[in-house]
């Protein structure tokens, strides 16, 4: 249990905790990961003879995650110690734990709400809106609610993970991690009860929405720079391929060169969207944020040589263009030009020479992640072979 000046309702929660455990058989322990209380959580924590894990940084996050370091179990369920949850009734989390799943989620839709437990707007809004985003993002099929606080889960599997976040988005980082790393989740139902502070929660409606927002659209390149960089290419090249032969009316309406403009530019925002996908799912990868990815190839010594070639031929394009160009005007004895015509063809050389640059720079910034896979690499074979300690 994170804690944080619980002293009003921690000892509520150890004691359903410690009666859960007693009523069932269970070898186990309650520990109350401390972020620094002053109100006395400390002492009745101790009093309780529950076990006091002192955590020096300061966050939901970082409280959860020394706890979680600190329990000696093969299984950890985890859940706020504002009585909000009830301890008392874990017995469906166990089961699916011991079945062999290694993340049960809580879903309070489906175990009711007590009336003043959750404001409307979080309850009708805010958090269906952000689950179904958090669903669609990372394609969780099990979770119906990603801000559950209460959890369990095998210890080992988590620490997988590598948890990062010291934030609030430590709980939602678990779920996404989860799921990209293809553990077993499920959920049961569970209660929500009003909490049984007599303050105001650290919980604060629209930043920490945002920081959920925030925190899906970094953990989803594909979802932030991939579908939309792919749908402004795919929308570009069709719109650019029917105006580089002329104008067309629709209805009343000409689309002419002027459009043109504007679907060249949507190309190269969408190659360069594409770019930035690749370039931030390397990089997650590498910072273990995400599990290894097929994009693996672009980390090979080649990638570079390929990227120049590439470029090469889109710039090459782009010189034709210009010199077709600058013959059209040649043959004016550098006059008056049809420049309907003619601006299509430097539109379409800029085009080009814009692909040309981006994939040139894109080459050697895959070049540069080549060179830090081989130093993971030698470093990973450099590192002593683990010792097996015989028990």
């Amino acid at each position: 249990m994170p804690c944080l000046n619980e002293a009003r309702t921690l000892a509520a929660c150890i004691q359903k905790a410690q009666t859960f455990l007693a009523d069932h058989s269970i070898s186990g322990e309650v520990i109350i990961a401390d972020n620094g209380s002053t109100d006395g959580s400390v002492e009745i924590a101790q009093r309780m003879k529950a076990r006091v894990v002192s955590v020096k940084s300061r966050g939901y996050g970082a409280a959860l995650a020394e706890g979680i370091e600190a329990a000696a179990g093969e299984y950890v369920i985890m859940g706020d110690s504002d009585e909000s949850y009830d301890f008392s009734a874990l017995a469906p989390f166990l089961e699916k734990l011991r079945e062999g799943y290694d993340l049960v989620m809580g879903n309070r839709f489906r175990g009711g709400i007590a009336p003043g437990a959750m404001p409307p707007t979080h309850r009708y809004f805010g958090n269906p809106f952000l689950t179904a985003l958090g669903r669609l993002f990372f394609a969780s099929k099990q979770c119906g609610d990603f801000y559950c606080g209460l959890r369990g889960f095998r210890k080992e599997a988590v620490r997988r993970l590598e948890l990062q976040s010291r934030g609030m988005e430590f709980a939602l980082e678990m779920v996404v991690k989860a799921e990209m790393h293809s553990l077993r989740i499920t959920e049961v139902p569970t209660t929500l009860s009003r909490d049984g502070r007599d303050r105001a929660p650290h919980l604060r409606s629209f930043r920490d929405g945002w920081r959920s927002l925030r925190f899906y659209l970094l953990m989803s390149p594909r979802w932030f720079f991939g579908i939309p960089g792919l749908v402004l290419l795919i929308v570009g090249a069709i719109t650019s391929a029917l105006l580089f032969k002329g104008p067309i009316s629709v209805g009343s309406v000409t689309f002419d060169y002027h459009t043109l403009v504007y679907s060249t530019s949507a190309i190269v925002l969408g190659y360069q969207s594409l770019l930035l996908f690749t370039f931030a799912k390397l990089m997650a990868v590498e910072t273990g944020l995400h599990p290894s990815t097929r994009f693996g190839f672009l980390e090979e010594r080649s990638t570079l040589e390929r990227f120049l070639v590439i470029g090469i031929v889109l710039g090459l394009i782009g010189v034709v263009l210009g010199i077709v160009a600058a013959n059209l005007w040649r043959a004016t004895h550098f006059g008056q030009l049809r420049p309907d015509f003619t601006i299509r063809l430097v539109i379409c050389s800029v085009l080009f020479l814009l692909l040309c640059g981006q994939t040139v720079l894109a080459g050697f910034y895959f070049g540069l992640m080549n060179l830090l896979a081989e130093r993971r690499t030698q470093r990973a074979l450099a590192a002593p072979p683990p010792v097996e300690v015989l028990k």
